[in-house]
């Protein structure tokens, strides 16, 4: 790469888009379109970078030149995944299960560089560890009240109102929004020169 590629969000997120605007990089949102491996038999590591990976392809494959980035979030308690929930009850179900437990939160983020015959590829999975407090059926209710639990793994978001449920986070914040920012930003700087604020060609 002699000059400096522009970037792509291969996700729907609001969340990971936030992250990456609110760390002034300059990108471009393109939804890909795939259907997410769920298979309890894969570990948890393995699943959120086949999927991660999955996402990136879908996009990347059609905009050469451009660094693309997939990204997949789930949660873990003891042997049990969470994804995302199909609906309320499942949201309500989750949350019961997690109710002053300590789980962890995996995000595997994947970047793709296509430009002719050469292809560059890097991967990153992250683990943070989250404690919930202990909550009444009523103090659980009124959390999902305040918020949309239905595109969130685990159904609970830690930047929507996470404070009336989160009693402590080890690790990074963000991989729990969605994106572990400052691992995003070494691989995005050391291998593709992409920098905040930096002008694309």
């Amino acid at each position: 790469m002699t000059a400096v590629p522009s970037l792509i969000l291969a996700s729907g997120s609001p969340r990971r888009s936030d992250l990456l605007r609110e760390a002034g990089y300059r990108f471009t949102v393109v939804k890909p379109d795939v259907v997410e491996i769920e298979d309890p038999a894969i570990p948890i590591r393995e699943l959120t970078a086949l999927n991660a990976r999955l996402k990136a392809d879908a996009v990347a494959s059609a905009h050469p030149g451009a660094v693309t980035i997939g990204a997949d979030t789930l949660v873990l308690l003891g042997e049990t995944v969470f994804g995302k929930p199909a609906d309320y009850a499942e949201a309500s179900r989750m949350l019961a299960e997690l109710n002053g437990q300590t789980h962890q939160v995996f995000t595997a983020v994947s970047f793709l560089f296509h430009e002719g015959e050469k292809e560059t590829v890097h991967s990153l999975t992250i683990a943070t560890e989250v404690t919930f407090k202990k909550l009444s059926h009523t103090e659980m209710a009124a959390y999902h009240a305040k918020m949309d639990p239905l595109d969130k793994a685990g159904a609970y978001a830690a930047q929507e109102h996470g404070e009336l449920i989160i009693e402590c986070i080890t690790g990074s914040l963000t991989n729990v929004v969605g994106l572990p920012m400052e691992e995003v930003a070494t691989v995005l700087e050391q291998h593709f020169g992409i920098r905040p604020g930096l002008i694309a060609r």
